[in-house]
């Protein structure tokens, strides 16, 4: 970013403090790319101690799962920062731009913790890390430490808190096209007029998402956001509209995450499956009837005693005449109950040492049942039962336990046919990147409910004679809440934007990580504003609160992604980048 070009974009505010932000950009920006090149010496540095003979090894990773988790968390950190400050332009307000100095300021010390965290595991790994900590002086520097004072001293966050406190604007806006405008302004009155009035007591009495809702998605076209224009969807033909996606998801669950925003998650996966691996029958058959939301799907990929440990699905999948019969448990399926199709993994290989590439993905079409058990048997005498999970949050969809006994999946129902068998990893895989994106955004929408309702009670709630909102501390903790928003609405914009150029894979999983970590946080710190009304069930507060703590658990725990996806990402393109680097040098 040009942080320089913000001076002669005229602007709101007085030359002095418009050249003083400015330059407090330039050293942020300075401090960013510091720490980036310690964050690249640390993840060389462990890739290393992680391989053996250049490749990486189980053993070893396990050994250092702290220090790569700790890296993994630094890497969304880093990229959320460079996504804020990036998203400056001169049409940016000054509280804008302090919000983005704040949450930048903030990652920059929060990296420079993790980091060293890492470094503590790397102790004794010679000159390389020796340069590392060279570089990892920075983020102590008497600059550096200026530069916090000046924007999370408590002087600073008040200040930015007093002018939070008088906008009318939409807190993190980002730029969006015309017809992207149009459709987060439709969604969010749909979310306004038909979801909000429902949410509470979809909750409150556990129930399953309302006809009259799901019809009024349907003819919205929520389900069809990842399909192609010619399957019935709204994607455009030949590249994917991510950007749709987040605006629609987002608007939804800032109104209900269960009765919104997660419904359009379980199509996201399963209709990216069938892009990466249907056969042309199987596309033309069911990507249509999954934009018009019949039937409506689940995802059955978890199992007892595995998790989100895709690779070693256990449910079995037996060859019988025209088909496969399943035998086995899956666990945390939601929306089992209502979907009348469920993609499924299951065991197809009977060689267990085939590992991930013995799985296969088949399409397991049921009756839809509403209520929270039901008990189905085929013709033939399979049975396929299912039994609602009770939650602390997150109702209306229920997640569901599955038991298969003898169902039966004809063999058309197999994603790639013939040809896909011990294919389903990577189908999953293809289905899981859209799934994390939304997942941002579905955070994303809980957030914003979160702090707006924050902003409100913090106006109107007076204690000592003095509403909460004249208090610095209040001010100061909605500083961060608003800065930390701005943060993860920017990043999985931005990552919306990269996936729909063809690219993004690995920033899915980052942002979906730190989205949903903040998520947790911002939710914890409004439900604080609010006090005792705030554990109170009578206040949305409280629902946005015990729903933002699953969005850590699901589309992957944050332990697997950040270990199992992110940081092995990392160590290969790091151990990649060195043997390139080597070559040329021998060359």
């Amino acid at each position: 970013m040009d942080a320089l070009s913000l001076h002669d974009r005229g602007g709101d505010f007085a030359g002095a403090v418009l050249k003083d932000l400015s330059t407090l950009i330039l050293e942020l920006s300075a401090l960013l790319a510091d720490l980036k090149t310690v964050f690249a010496h640390h993840t060389l540095a462990l890739a290393r101690r992680c391989s053996v003979d250049g490749a990486l090894n189980g053993a070893r990773l396990d050994r250092e799962q702290v220090a790569s988790f700790e890296l993994a968390f630094a890497g969304a950190e880093l990229l959320a920062a460079e996504a804020l400050l990036s998203a400056l332009t001169r049409a940016s307000s000054e509280l804008d731009v302090r919000l983005a100095l704040t949450y930048a300021a903030e990652a920059s010390r929060a990296v420079g913790e993790r980091l060293e965290q890492v470094a503590l595991d790397l102790d004794g790994d010679g000159a390389p890390l020796d340069a590392a900590r060279d570089s990892a002086d920075a983020p102590h520097s008497t600059d550096a430490r200026a530069c916090y004072k000046r924007l999370l001293s408590g002087a600073a966050l008040d200040e930015t808190g007093r002018m939070l406190n008088e906008c009318r604007d939409e807190i993190g806006a980002v730029d969006l096209s015309e017809e992207l405008d149009m459709a987060q302004r439709e969604f969010r009155r749909l979310a306004a007029e038909a979801l909000a009035p429902a949410a509470m007591r979809i909750h409150r009495d556990d129930l399953t998402v309302p006809e009259e809702l799901l019809q009024r998605y349907r003819a919205m076209g929520v389900f069809g956001l990842s399909i192609p224009e010619r399957y019935g969807g709204s994607a455009p033909d030949g590249r994917d509209n991510n950007l749709l996606m987040i605006v629609v998801t987002e608007a939804l669950s800032e109104a209900s995450l269960a009765a919104g925003g997660s419904l359009i998650t379980r199509t996201e996966i399963l209709s990216r499956a069938l892009l990466a691996g249907g056969t042309a029958d199987q596309q033309k058959y069911w990507l249509p009837r999954i934009a018009a939301g019949d039937p409506l799907c689940a995802v059955a990929i978890s199992e007892p005693g595995y998790g989100s440990d895709v690779a070693h699905v256990q449910l079995k999948g037996t060859k019988a005449e025209g088909g496969w019969l399943l035998n086995g448990a899956k666990t945390w399926c939601t929306f089992a109950g209502k979907a009348g199709l469920i993609m499924v993994v299951a065991r197809t290989a009977a060689d267990q040492s085939l590992g991930h590439l013995g799985l296969s993905v088949l399409l397991v079409d049921k009756p839809s049942y509403d209520g929270h058990a039901f008990d189905h048997r085929q013709d033939g005498g399979g049975r396929l039962t299912g039994k609602a999970i009770a939650t602390i949050g997150y109702r209306g969809m229920h997640s569901f336990d599955l038991t298969f006994d003898d169902y039966f999946v004809p063999d058309a129902h197999v994603i790639g046919g013939e040809a896909g068998l011990g294919k389903g990893f990577y189908f999953t895989m293809a289905g899981m990147v859209g799934g994390r994106l939304q997942t941002a955004a579905r955070a994303c929408g809980v957030m914003g409910a979160a702090l707006k309702a924050a902003l409100r009670y913090a106006a109107d709630r007076k204690v000592f004679n003095s509403p909460l909102a004249d208090y610095s501390l209040t001010r100061a903790k909605l500083t961060r809440m608003a800065a930390r928003f701005a943060a993860c609405r920017h990043l999985t914009y931005a990552v919306g934007r990269q996936m729909d150029s063809g690219a993004g894979r690995m920033e899915a999983s980052l942002v979906k990580l730190f989205a949903c970590r903040s998520a947790e946080w911002l939710t914890r710190e409004a439900l604080q504003i609010h006090g005792g009304m705030g554990y109170a069930e009578e206040t949305p507060i409280s629902r946005y609160f015990v729903d933002a703590r699953v969005l850590s658990i699901f589309e992957g725990a944050e332990e697997t992604l950040a270990l199992k996806v992110i940081a092995r990402s990392l160590f290969e393109d790091a151990l990649r980048a060195d043997a390139a680097r080597v070559s040329r040098r021998g060359v």
